[in-house]
């Protein structure tokens, strides 16, 4: 039999078994006072429905965790391929080739060396007028010249010239050594004759009055745009061949400036009329968006040039 005293009806009361060793026997006084028996009857049924309610919680956490077939899982998602997108930008990154390395080791720098000229790549040399006189022919024939560029002002053209013109092909520039010269609408020609100069197996003698500022230049914006790198580096390159170079001012503010240039011109080119027209489509989201775009296009070049110069 169970014994309880009189207790208010509103508070439960959990009796606990005295005797050691023994069952632990649970009852809760109801609200009306009365007191359950049989302890053990409703713990174990109390501890059933425990256990049915802690399966059926951990079943529940075993389905949040454990993905269905097919179904992405974190550690998949982190190991699982690029999007599309991300995969088309990868297509679409400019890749250059890397700086091929001088056949000759660099020597030591002297300076009679500035009357000469310099291999600054494999195919590719910088040196001083006096490099192309009348009288250098055996030597630029013995280094396999093929093509020259040629650089002077016109009241420089009585003593710079082409003087070999049936034996070399020539490009010749009409270019001043002033700091507020454009310089850079010759990059993109400049290029285009040395490359093809390259391409089919020949090799280039790039020239002006002494070899330091507007050839240097010339031969610099090459490097840049050939290769993918920036002034400070292809300036570097070509001074350890040539240590003289000494570019003027204005013409290294326009190589700084050439380098976001060239980038944007390849990139623009590398872009498939998908993407282009994507862009378009964003910029006519704006009022006069696609007109100010193209007019900024065309004038890219000019713009770029007055910001050099102003430099």
């Amino acid at each position: 039999m169970c014994f309880s005293p009189l207790l208010p009806s509103s508070v439960p009361l959990l009796e606990e078994s005295p005797e050691p060793g023994g069952s632990r026997d649970t009852a809760v006084r109801g609200q009306h006072g009365g007191h359950t028996c049989g302890g053990s009857k409703q713990v174990a049924a109390t501890a059933t429905e425990t256990a049915e309610t802690e399966t059926a919680i951990t079943a529940i956490t075993v389905r949040q965790l454990v993905a269905p077939p097919g179904a992405p899982t974190p550690q998949s998602r982190a190991q699982r391929p690029p999007q599309r997108a991300s995969m088309e930008e990868e297509d679409h990154q400019l890749r250059f080739p890397s700086l091929p390395a001088s056949k000759e080791d660099i020597l030591d720098w002297a300076y009679p060396m500035r009357r000469d000229m310099q291999e600054i790549l494999p195919g590719l040399f910088l040196g001083p007028y006096s490099a192309a006189m009348k009288s250098k022919l055996p030597s630029l024939e013995s280094q396999g010249i093929t093509h020259v560029v040629c650089v002077r002002q016109d009241i420089e053209a009585n003593f710079i010239k082409p003087n070999f013109e049936h034996t070399f092909r020539y490009l010749v520039l009409d270019i001043a050594d002033n700091p507020v010269e454009n310089i850079i609408r010759f990059f993109p020609m400049t290029k285009e004759f040395i490359d093809s100069s390259i391409d089919t197996g020949g090799k280039v003698l790039v020239h002006g009055n002494a070899g330091i500022s507007r050839s240097a230049a010339l031969v610099i914006a090459y490097l840049m745009e050939t290769f993918g790198m920036k002034y400070r580096d292809a300036f570097s390159h070509v001074q350890e061949r040539r240590f003289c170079i000494n570019p003027n001012v204005g013409f290294v503010h326009q190589l700084q400036e050439y380098e976001a240039i060239y980038l944007a011109k390849l990139t623009i080119k590398m872009m498939s009329p998908m993407q282009l027209g994507r862009s378009f489509s964003v910029q006519a989201g704006v009022p006069g968006g696609r007109k100010r775009s193209l007019e900024e296009d065309e004038d890219l070049g000019g713009m770029q040039v007055t910001a050099a110069q102003n430099g």
